[in-house]
């Protein structure tokens, strides 16, 4: 295995969670508290987003595995992604009332964030042999998580008027000096990671998405691949809604300030990059399948803990174990898609396996925000009922995803 690239690639896993953890802690504050927008409004960017990437994603994954050229997607998607996020933050800090003009920029570059995983990746089947994988790609989101936990370093003393850039200090102030740190730190990736030869291939924008959806209807018929992302679709939307949510949840049912989510979101941080080696490390001697049920069967004891906690110290005891599930689900989730697709289809099959990420947030928010708007309001039952909700996804997940055979995982499929 090449280290320096393994660091480079782990690096800019680092760069992207900057960007990444300062909108997904302040952004949302910023839109339903700050500004009095809806729950329901701040879903429904997810969800838009997750559409647009089902539009665009398809055919850059087709163009990626027929092309072979992963290097300039990943710098475009990259500079695009950055770009509106950094025009996100512009406008939210000079013009915050403008919180339509702003949600769109938030949505653009967020569904651009995600088209660069297609490319990202992808890298990992070429990082280390099939027996490293796990290890190497629990790596990858150790670097995640340190840079999620220098995000919120970075970002707390800015969004809690400890330091101003211009315009009025508030949540808004964190998203610029992520977006640059994002940027500045991404660029030896996008540097030194070389493109290779490749031979030029002519693509038919309607041809490419009659393949791919005919493609994923066939993938869906393998019986692990297709179990895979199945139960990938139904624990994934419970995960992935509930932490997108989960400060608002602390400012509605417990009323914690930014600094006190902050310290909390570091604790699960840190539990999270652990989570992240660990889960690799034992699932490259037990097996994937076994590790991830046993991460899924975790997540069916969080939920139930966190809609009845009636303090945040239990809810900070809850969150070092939810940390650790956190780390592990993507470290396995991730070297397992990687391990189960045939090398000539690696991209296309990571575009699905971040469209099944995305079309599980087509649901979760939508749900989510449906209970709270419509959910009983007295001592914050609404929220309390939303994140109860989220364990019927994960047990579906789980039911499928017990049925994922061991013996297949050690094979190249």
């Amino acid at each position: 295995m090449d280290k320096k690239r393994i660091f480079v690639w782990s690096l800019y896993d680092f760069a992207n969670s900057l960007v990444l953890i300062a909108f997904f802690l302040y952004f949302s504050q910023w839109l339903v508290i700050d500004r009095g927008i809806s729950d329901f409004w701040f879903n429904l960017t997810l969800t838009i987003s997750g559409i647009l990437y089902l539009a665009i994603g398809p055919v850059l994954g087709s163009i990626a595995d027929k092309s072979g050229n992963v290097v300039t997607g990943i710098r475009v998607t990259t500079l695009l992604s950055g770009g509106l996020y950094l025009i996100t933050g512009l406008l939210a800090v000079l013009r915050p009332d403008m919180e339509l003009l702003v949600s769109i920029f938030f949505v653009g570059a967020t569904s651009a964030y995600l088209l660069s995983f297609i490319y990202y990746n992808s890298f990992l089947k070429e990082l280390a042999p099939q027996d490293r994988q796990g290890l190497v790609s629990g790596w990858g989101l150790v670097g995640n998580y340190l840079g999620q936990i220098s995000a919120v370093l970075v970002a707390l003393p800015f969004a809690t008027g400890g330091l101003t850039l211009f315009g009025d200090p508030g949540r808004a102030q964190a998203f610029i000096p992520a977006t640059l740190l994002f940027l500045l730190l991404a660029l030896p990736l996008l540097v030194t990671f070389k493109k290779k030869p490749t031979t030029p291939v002519r693509i038919s924008i309607p041809g490419e998405y009659k393949i791919f959806w005919g493609s994923f209807r066939e993938l869906l018929k393998i019986p692990n691949l297709g179990r895979f992302f199945i139960a990938y679709f139904f624990f994934n939307d419970a995960v992935l809604t509930s932490a997108n949510n989960f400060p608002i949840y602390m400012e509605r049912v417990f009323g914690t300030s930014d600094s006190i989510k902050s310290y909390v979101l570091l604790g699960i941080m840190i539990t999270s990059a652990i989570g992240c080696l660990l889960a690799g490390w034992i699932a490259d001697r037990i097996g994937f399948k076994r590790t991830l049920v046993g991460i899924l069967i975790g997540w069916t004891v969080i939920f139930p803990l966190l809609s009845v906690a009636n303090s945040v110290a239990f809810v900070i005891v809850v969150t070092v174990f939810m940390g650790l599930l956190f780390g592990g689900a993507w470290t396995v989730t991730r070297a397992m898609v990687v391990r189960l697709t045939p090398h000539h289809s690696i991209n296309r099959s990571l575009t699905y396996f971040v469209l099944v990420e995305r079309l599980a947030t087509l649901m979760g928010p939508i749900s989510w925000g449906f209970i709270v708007a419509f959910g009983p309001t007295a001592n914050a039952l609404n929220y309390r009922l939303a994140s109860l909700a989220m364990i019927i996804f994960i047990v579906l997940g789980l039911i499928v995803a017990r049925k994922l055979p061991d013996e297949r995982l050690s094979k190249n499929v």
